[in-house]
């Protein structure tokens, strides 16, 4: 795999030649990184700081002073943040264990220190492909979102009908409108939802 040079690696662990050795790696590898000593620093980061529409990962020491990684992980984990942010643990041989752990609940790898540059870089690259991902369901999602919203109230209201797979006379019905006029709600519904029939609709109503 290519490494993604608009890609966003954060490095959080309290060792600075850690920090540093890591920084080196990557930007070897074409990749651009950002450094924090503390899972406060990167979490103050984040308040001031979003995270933007390209991809991320998330390199994390298990122990360190103050809040631990594994407190920080929970924290992401609870914010919803563990699929465009992936949480690569580099963890002593002690802390195996709780890495793998933390990869039951969520995490994406974790990497045994002293590591292998290469089986680094290698699992980095893969979290970024998944943090992309991830990113472009979201972007999909709240495209998506934006196209219903700029559907009117009948529009919506014949919308679920189609999707519930109802007829249009029996929508008419329901709604007190003309066939006619079910018709021409459906032709505009599919025009700016962006589809050609209801099961194309139906399975993109399932992103929402």
């Amino acid at each position: 795999m290519q490494p993604l040079i608009d890609a966003l690696i954060f490095i959080v662990d309290d060792d600075a030649s850690v920090r540093e050795a890591l920084a080196w790696l990557l930007r070897s590898r074409r990749l651009v990184s950002e450094q924090y000593a503390s899972a406060e620093a990167f979490e103050l980061r984040l308040a001031e700081q979003p995270l933007g529409d390209h991809p991320h990962c998330l390199l994390l020491d298990v122990r360190m002073p103050g809040t631990s990684g594994l407190v920080l992980f929970d924290r992401l984990a609870e914010r919803g943040l563990l699929d465009i942010l992936p949480v690569i643990f580099l963890t002593g041989h002690a802390d195996v264990p709780t890495a793998v752990d933390a990869v039951k609940r969520g995490a994406f790898d974790f990497c045994e220190k002293p590591f292998s540059d290469n089986a680094l870089v290698d699992r980095i690259e893969h979290a970024i492909g998944a943090s992309l991902r991830a990113v472009e369901a979201r972007r999909s999602r709240q495209q998506l979102l934006r196209r219903v919203d700029e559907l009117t109230d009948r529009e919506r209201d014949v919308m679920r009908r189609v999707v519930e797979g109802l007829p249009n006379k029996l929508i008419a019905d329901q709604l007190s409108i003309s066939v006619r006029t079910v018709e021409v709600h459906r032709a505009r519904v599919f025009e700016k939802m962006d589809v050609k029939s209801a099961v194309e609709l139906a399975n993109l109503l399932r992103q929402v």
